[in-house]
């Protein structure tokens, strides 16, 4: 009976057009891409197992906080899009400056090269949230001839929680509190390096 679940879940997700957008689309218009194209966690797992080497699965978080909140190998690789500067401090927030990854876009388009896609395969991009750099990490390939990039809505860790006394946690939505499978294990293989 479970194979049948997930075999007509495949059918189904496959006969979609590659266009359509599962999750709805952000109000803020700083989490909104050109594409339109939104998943949330579990969606995305679902269209990653379905289509498995047809999509690209990118966690554009800094390789040194997934080191410290975990990871998924269900990515396909680390490619950050925002880099922490550690001989700069950030001007208002207690924590080193972010700044973008001059290699992010390039890296992308490798990672595509290696496994023999080209730039109209999808790509889904994941971040810790879904906010601060999941729409800016799609708006870096704008222009740039990528035809279908996904933003994970509810990023890894998912939001915070507002009250309670577990207020500011984040245990709202995510991969990780989806049930979705992860670990504080790194695979070495999909990490980025700085050369």
């Amino acid at each position: 009976m479970r194979n049948l679940a997930f075999y007509l879940l495949t059918t189904m997700l496959l006969a979609l057009p590659m266009s359509a957008s599962a999750a709805p689309e952000p109000q803020d218009p700083k989490k909104q891409t050109p594409w339109g194209l939104y998943l949330d966690s579990r969606e995305a797992y679902e269209m990653k197992m379905a289509q498995d080497d047809q999509v690209l699965f990118v966690d554009v978080r800094e390789p040194i906080e997934i080191m410290f909140t975990g990871f998924t190998d269900v990515v396909d690789v680390n490619i950050p899009f925002l880099i922490a500067n550690r001989s700069k401090w950030h001007p208002s927030k207690p924590n080193f400056a972010m700044e973008k990854n001059p290699n992010f876009e390039p890296a992308i388009a490798r990672a595509l090269q290696v496994r023999g896609l080209s730039k109209e395969t999808p790509v889904i991009l994941m971040c810790r949230s879904g906010g601060t750099r999941g729409a800016p990490s799609a708006l870096a390939l704008e222009g740039k001839g990528y035809s279908r990039v996904y933003v994970v809505v509810d990023g890894f860790e998912g939001g915070s929680i507002k009250e309670g006394p577990r207020k500011n946690w984040r245990l709202q939505d995510g991969w990780k509190n989806a049930g979705l499978p992860w670990s504080y294990k790194l695979n070495q293989e999909k990490m980025y390096f700085v050369k």
